[in-house]
């Protein structure tokens, strides 16, 4: 009763949208899974999901370890053993906007349903064999190969005659889209399990391998025993008369593009209840084994202190601390989602006044994730100088480095502008101050030339925000004989 008091204590609104989110994406797996022949495996991997589970809740060693190694096998396994449904699941949420059922009107499919159940049944009659797809929201390009495009009307006229035995491409399938034709003498793939039903023709095979890997449904029409079956989600059985057939597809159709409701939200969540209740169980229980954030720890990080707002016209002088030690405090699952280089102190310096004085380094000058806390700073207080800029005009002084080439010599050298303005401390106005300039290399001047050279201002010296970061300067060159 403590744990389960503690618990609920503990119980955040950030915990609330973790078990929704994660609610959501095992109620979409167990209904994607609930019509897959592959649910089963889905079924093993989620019992060896919740024997890990436990075996952490439970701290059992020996377990735990054993069945991290064989999920770091499996991680490669299932993705050769759900390779379609995956593939599948992808096209999905590639074409997320498409997915979205259109409304009908009570009344839209039933003059389809009616069609092809007439055309099934007279083709049937006459042994005639076909086989018919209705598209549904997978695409299914990547599994046709062949045909050729139509795009008419559909009529049972136009059935019959794409299926006559006389037509060119009566063996294949003919592809329906709503009340279109879009496609007929295609070739579909083959069932990877032909005979797990009954034995079957090669129409009977190419529809349920349709089936197996889409949402479509497949009629087929057999040639020999002239009867009717359909194929849709990896099942194919016969169907005893055509009338069967018309209420088939339109459950079918009434799936597909369901009847405009007025509360279409609640209509939504009222759909596959078990699996949402499950998701959700399932939710909380990997929350409490997984999200639920029991013990605290104390972790100690050494971080820069970062200054900021500092006013143009300020300058802080040494000393300055470069880092400093934070101790953190909160559920040791809250440091794994930590990013450690983003931590720092930011100090702020609008307030600035003139000389030596302390500023208090605080908790709220670190910024960590809500359920982290900040217990201690260490120093708790900072120390510096600061100075405001005043602007000054000084002079400049041209810097030299080696001498001239043998037989020539330097005769004058000026600089333009003589005098720039620069930002000092307002204690140091008096002192003497002169900016120079880079180096100018004499050694390569044969004859006078102007070149632009940037200035090089003392550490605790700045620029005015108006004043050149180059000068030009002159030097003049002359021959030993000619001095």
């Amino acid at each position: 009763m403590g744990e389960m008091t503690t618990l609920f204590q503990n119980f955040r609104l950030q915990d609330v949208f973790d078990i929704v989110i994660i609610a959501g994406m095992i109620a979409i797996l167990l209904i994607w899974f609930k019509d897959r022949a592959s649910r089963f495996v889905f079924s093993g991997v989620v019992l060896l999901g919740f024997l890990y589970g436990a075996a952490r809740f439970f701290h059992l060693y020996l377990t735990t370890v054993i069945l991290q190694g064989f999920f770091g096998i499996l991680a490669f396994a299932l993705v050769v053993i759900f390779q379609e449904d995956l593939r599948r699941f992808l096209e999905r949420l590639a074409l997320w906007g498409r997915l979205r059922k259109p409304w009908r009107e009570p009344v839209a499919h039933e003059e389809t349903a009616e069609i092809l159940a007439l055309t099934a049944a007279s083709l049937a009659r006459n042994h005639i064999g076909a086989l018919i797809v209705l598209t549904g929201s997978d695409p299914l390009d990547r599994h046709l190969s062949g045909g050729n495009r139509l795009n008419g009307l559909l009529s049972q006229p136009l059935l019959e005659s794409l299926f006559d035995p006389h037509s060119a491409g009566h063996d294949g399938a003919v592809i329906i889209d709503g009340s279109r034709v879009v496609r007929f003498g295609c070739h579909l793939p083959l069932s990877t399990a032909p005979g797990k039903n009954q034995p079957m023709g090669l129409r009977h095979t190419a529809a349920l391998g349709l089936a197996e890997r889409s949402d479509a449904v497949c009629i087929v029409v057999s040639e020999e025993r002239g009867t009717i079956s359909l194929a849709r989600g990896e099942q194919i059985q016969v169907l005893p008369h055509a009338a069967a057939l018309k209420s088939a597809l339109s459950a079918f159709y009434a799936a597909r593009m369901p009847v405009r409701s007025s509360h279409p939200f609640w209509q939504r969540l009222k759909t596959n209840p078990r699996e949402k209740a499950i998701a959700i169980l399932l939710a909380c229980v990997l929350w409490v084994v997984f999200g639920y954030q029991r013990d605290s720890v104390r972790r100690d990080f050494l971080v820069p202190v970062e200054y900021v707002n500092i006013a143009s016209d300020w300058i802080v002088e040494n000393p300055k601390i470069p880092e400093a030690a934070i101790m953190v405090m909160g559920p040791s699952q809250a440091f794994q989602f930590l990013d450690v280089g983003s931590l720092k102190i930011s100090l702020d310096l609008s307030r600035l006044r003139e000389g030596r004085q302390e500023i208090p380094l605080t908790k709220n000058m670190v910024r960590v994730p809500a359920n982290l806390t900040v217990l201690d700073i260490k120093p708790n207080r900072l120390a510096l100088s600061a100075s405001r800029l005043v602007p000054v005009s000084v002079p400049v002084r041209v810097a030299t480095e080696h001498l001239p080439p043998p037989g020539y010599a330097v005769e004058r050298i000026t600089v333009s502008p003589q005098a720039v303005t620069i930002l000092i401390p307002s204690k140091r106005r008096t002192d003497r101050i002169a900016i120079r300039t880079a180096p100018v290399n004499l050694q390569r001047l044969r004859e006078t030339r102007t070149v632009e050279v940037k200035l090089a201002p003392p550490p605790d010296v700045q620029l005015a925000p108006d004043t050149a970061a180059t000068v030009r300067v002159t030097v003049r060159i002359v021959g030993q004989d000619a001095t």
